[in-house]
């Protein structure tokens, strides 16, 4: 099954790339949760405004993901949750929150699923997480949690 992806997937490829994978796989997995679209001619000339706007957003090199690196962990990074009075989250602090305080404090818009939680945010104060923004780049971002 040819299917064109429209975001990246781990071990088969990025945006715009043009796949060959198991018809299972991609009409259970790839085709529901928006990953790709079939492969059509037509769909082919979009491939094109895929590639430009992943380029638009897309880590230029270890050069430049080592300059975003430097931002990002000089970045005052915090959240307001609900928390009850022991200091423990009524919920939890999720990686797309983390990628919209990230932004709000000024950095970069982040994909939540390059963000890595070593273990689920669940109490207020300071703690870490990583960003992946290359394969040999990796920021290690804190994160102060307020009481909101």
């Amino acid at each position: 099954m040819k299917l064109i992806l429209t975001t990246a997937v781990d071990k088969l490829g990025v945006a715009g790339d043009i796949v060959d994978v198991r018809p299972g796989y991609g009409r259970n997995f790839l085709l529901p949760q928006g990953r790709a679209i079939a492969w059509t001619k037509g769909a082919e000339k979009q491939i094109e405004g895929i590639r430009r706007a992943r380029d638009a957003r897309e880590i230029r090199g270890i050069d430049h993901a080592g300059q975003v690196r430097t931002t990002l962990e000089g970045l005052a990074v915090k959240v307001a949750a609900r928390a009850g009075e022991a200091g423990t989250l009524f919920g939890a602090v999720t990686t797309a929150t983390l990628a919209l305080a990230v932004k709000s404090a000024g950095g970069p818009a982040i994909d939540k699923r390059s963000i890595h939680l070593a273990k689920p945010i669940k109490t207020l104060g300071t703690h870490w997480f990583d960003i992946k923004l290359h394969d040999a780049v990796t920021a290690h971002v804190p994160v102060e949690v307020v009481a909101a």
